[in-house]
């Protein structure tokens, strides 16, 4: 055996063996193979950083920057509400209806394009039903690496099988070609997690308490966090009055949060504001008293309090803490007096001056410089008031300024993106456009498109994208192909497809489902004329089980929602491992009854 082959064996065992173990981080252990290649003389120092500057990467960094502008659209948040109003707080059904929704997407899009486009959504969802997201983010991943093998484009590896036919003068297969054994594999996703996710899936934690988040803002100050959802009758004594008149704080220690008419929702109305019949009102505070107020003023228990709660707070609205400013103008004036509610649009909840907590009416209370007012209302007007001269947001605002009107450009820039991509244009040059596009256009700034971008996840990728090229250079990747084929060569047909199957899937796994494609298509081709098995069977086969790689985080998909969903390497291994059995055997299955 030759040297530099012994040396791509020491390189494989010495990263498969640290992203097991994870003594270092992935996107470190990605550069130190990257390294190791170079000094060990199996690739060129052009070889060595060409991931940087390849297609995955660009298309990744693109669909990053395309996802971030979606997600500040508000577009996710909507979808993320319409998701969940489907599927209530269920674990199991969100995690179903996610990976159908994601996986059918993938039929058409590249499936990094579609896992990038839901990921905020359900993000989102997670939070809002307080379910982890370690139990949701990977089932989508994975189903999204299924749905695009419903059709010929849904991945790059089917895309450049075709290419590959066409080049060796056979007949192209057709776009809906692999479609039933698509939505097999789909399904079978699908039921899988339904059925063994609570036993596969890491259980993680419905969100980690960091300092200045939402749930350390509620602990820190004893703040109540129970929102109650009634609707003013016509019979009710509070229609035709003021706001001011109804004494909510004195006497019910409640905050009114917002009035929602006709879809619209007015946050922190003005103290003069009038209350009407029809009207929605969402009080802040302890079930006894709201439960109190509402039979004094004969409220009505609103229907969809789920809904309601979502439009009133979900996305749009949160906690925050600002500070007084030294010399501000507004010190020495009280709320009333600068009609703070009326002026910002926010509900001021707690005011801490001089070491003195106020929580009833504080109203007439002067402010002085360094107090603390605790805010609830929409991240619009948090970020106003933290840009006002006379505050200072003194902890960090969990949304960013929501660009609602800028929608259906973000939309069309995605789209046309894909599109793009649909047409010939390369992968990563339609994404990349369409972000470029999106920072031109408004939707996204140059500076918040870079902060779109998981570094992590593009070193890891640009990384082992050397190890696929010193595969094919150094002869590995043939050596193990020669060695592999022989034993299934005389076999029966069914175990010749598993075996083939199951080369593609090792090849993917250890280094790129496009490597694998390109190497594996030619053998393929070769064994059938040998065996007198269809050619064209075993090169889909090969495409297909390009996409059966759930083991490790190595393909694009699985690298680019570790980190959203917190996993390790022993998770994929964990919940990947059956999983990957059973597309194997369907896909094999399934091409011997078609082509066997």
């Amino acid at each position: 055996m030759e040297t530099e082959i012994i040396l791509m064996f020491l390189v494989i065992g010495t990263a498969f063996v640290l992203f097991v173990t994870e003594i270092l981080r992935v996107d470190l252990v990605a550069l130190l193979v990257l390294l190791l290649l170079f000094w060990l003389g199996l690739v060129t120092p052009q070889e060595a950083i060409s991931g940087f500057a390849s297609n995955a990467v660009i298309a990744i960094i693109s669909v990053m920057i395309l996802g971030g502008g979606i997600e500040r659209t508000g577009v996710m948040s909507h979808l993320s509400r319409f998701i969940v109003g489907i599927a209530g707080k269920g674990e199991r059904r969100l995690r179903a209806l996610f990976s159908v929704a994601v996986g059918l997407v993938s039929a058409f899009i590249p499936a990094i394009g579609s896992v990038a486009l839901f990921q905020p959504a359900l993000m989102r969802a997670a939070k809002m039903t307080a379910v982890p997201p370690s139990r949701l983010v990977m089932p989508m991943g994975f189903a999204a690496l299924s749905g695009g093998t419903i059709t010929m484009i849904g991945s790059g590896a089917l895309i450049l099988l075709n290419d590959l036919m066409v080049a060796s003068g056979a007949e192209a297969f057709g776009f809906f070609t692999a479609t039933p054994a698509g939505l097999l594999l789909l399904c079978t996703e699908v039921i899988y997690f339904l059925l063994l996710g609570a036993y596969v899936l890491p259980v993680g934690r419905a969100g980690t308490r960091r300092p200045g988040s939402q749930e350390d803002l509620v602990d820190t100050w004893h703040l109540p966090a129970a929102m109650h959802h009634y609707v003013i009758p016509a019979s009710s004594p509070l229609a035709g009055r003021e706001r001011e008149e109804v004494r909510l704080k004195t006497d019910y220690s409640l905050h009114l949060l917002a009035v929602t008419e006709e879809e619209e929702v007015s946050y922190a109305p003005w103290r003069h504001a009038t209350l009407r019949a029809g009207q929605y009102i969402t009080l802040l505070g302890k079930a006894e008293d709201a439960e109190r107020f509402a039979a004094d003023y004969s409220l009505q228990t609103v229907p969809d309090r789920e809904r309601l709660s979502a439009k009133v707070g979900g996305a749009y609205a949160g906690f925050a803490e600002v500070m007084v400013r030294p010399h501000a103008p507004v010190v020495g004036r009280t709320f009333r007096e600068i009609a703070f509610r009326k002026t910002y649009g926010v509900e001021p909840l707690m005011l801490s001056s001089r070491g003195v907590e106020m929580r009833m009416d504080f109203s007439d209370t002067p402010l002085t410089a360094g107090d603390i007012i605790v805010v609830f209302g929409p991240w619009n007007n948090i970020h106003a008031l933290a840009a006002d001269p006379n505050f200072v947001l003194s902890t960090r605002v969990e949304e960013p300024v929501i660009r609602r009107e800028k929608a259906p450009v973000a939309l069309l820039c995605f789209a046309g993106g894909i599109a793009l991509t649909l047409t010939g244009v390369p992968i990563s040059m339609g994404l990349l456009t369409g972000a470029l596009v999106m920072v031109l256009t408004g939707v996204l700034t140059i500076d918040e498109a870079y902060r779109t971008i998981d570094w992590k996840t593009v070193f890891l990728l640009a990384g082992l994208i050397p190890l696929g090229t010193a595969m094919i250079s150094t002869g590995t990747a043939a050596l193990i192909a020669g060695t592999v084929i022989p034993l299934v060569g005389d076999a029966h047909p069914l175990l010749l497809f598993i075996g083939i199957g199951a080369l593609a899937t090792l090849f993917t796994l250890l280094m790129s489902n496009l490597g694998a494609v390109v190497i594996l298509v030619p053998i393929a081709f070769l064994v059938g004329a040998e065996t007198g098995t269809d050619p064209r069977g075993l090169a889909l086969l090969v495409g297909l089980c390009a996409s059966n790689s759930f083991l490790l985080p190595t393909h694009q998909v699985n690298a680019f929602l570790m980190s959203s969903g917190g996993y390790h390497t022993v998770d994929y291994l964990k919940a990947g491992g059956v999983l990957t059995v059973l597309f194997l055997l369907i896909v094999s299955g399934w091409i011997y009854m078609v082509f066997g």
